[in-house]
């Protein structure tokens, strides 16, 4: 009996291939994966009756599968119900690079591309947990203390799921690149990090009192990278993934 090795990359097809520059192009699942779980804001592209839209949502994963949610009267939502085809997208800034050119001016970044067919969750069950997940996967744990949403409330949710079919990353982090020659020209050039960095938490002006911000939330502190308290959280929620 012949075992069959699980694939680690996601395969390659006309729409995810890295055109232009392949070397910054990445398909397996680690890289891809990796990059969308230090984000929680996306962009989710579709066409309806031959206009392209494109609207920012936030998103989460499971395994292969990517989740997001909104207001049931969405636009978005409703014309995703049937199986359309969508294009996920995530970037992350990394720095802006001034060259001694403008065609060398650019900027380093890590960015993915994912294709796959939308639908909507109607399982009670799947949509259940699927609306617990989309709380606790940035806040791991946090809907135990909530009030329990109201029926009228999770009418009001939908959500949307996409098994990943096809996805793409595409990273560039090599800062100033000038022409050789141009290294020995008197201009100035440099790369500016960018970076998401948490502010110091603002408690609501009316919390009861005694109420204390949890020990859960620790990794949202002043000072770090919203990316590493979304992968922490991440990994908290889906340990072992």
């Amino acid at each position: 009996m012949t075992t069959v090795e699980p694939t680690t990359s996601y395969p390659l097809s006309s729409r995810n291939r890295v055109k232009r520059r392949h070397d910054r192009g990445f398909y397996d699942h680690a890289t891809v994966h990796k990059l969308l779980d230090a984000s929680m804001l996306c962009h989710v592209s579709y066409v309806i009756d031959g206009q392209p839209y494109c609207t920012p949502t936030f998103f989460w994963r499971e395994g292969k599968t990517l989740y997001w949610h909104g207001s049931s009267a969405s636009r978005m939502l409703k014309n995703q119900s049937a199986d359309q085809r969508v294009c996920l997208t995530v970037a992350h800034l990394d720095s802006l690079v001034l060259a001694r050119c403008g065609f060398n001016h650019s900027a380093d970044y890590r960015a993915v591309m994912a294709f796959g067919s939308a639908y909507l969750v109607t399982d009670p069950d799947e949509k259940e947990r699927a609306l617990v997940a989309m709380v606790d996967r940035f806040f791991p744990d946090r809907t135990a203390s909530l009030r329990q949403s109201t029926t009228q409330e999770i009418k009001a949710t939908s959500v949307i799921a996409m098994e990943i079919e096809e996805a793409s990353a595409k990273i560039r982090s090599k800062g100033v690149a000038d022409d050789d020659e141009d290294y020995e020209l008197p201009i100035y050039a440099e790369r500016i990090p960018v970076r998401t960095v948490l502010g110091a938490p603002e408690p609501c002006p009316r919390l009861r009192d005694g109420v204390e911000r949890p020990a859960s939330l620790h990794g949202y502190s002043e000072g770090r990278l919203l990316e590493d308290a979304l992968a922490d959280a991440y990994f908290l929620q889906y340990p072992g993934s």
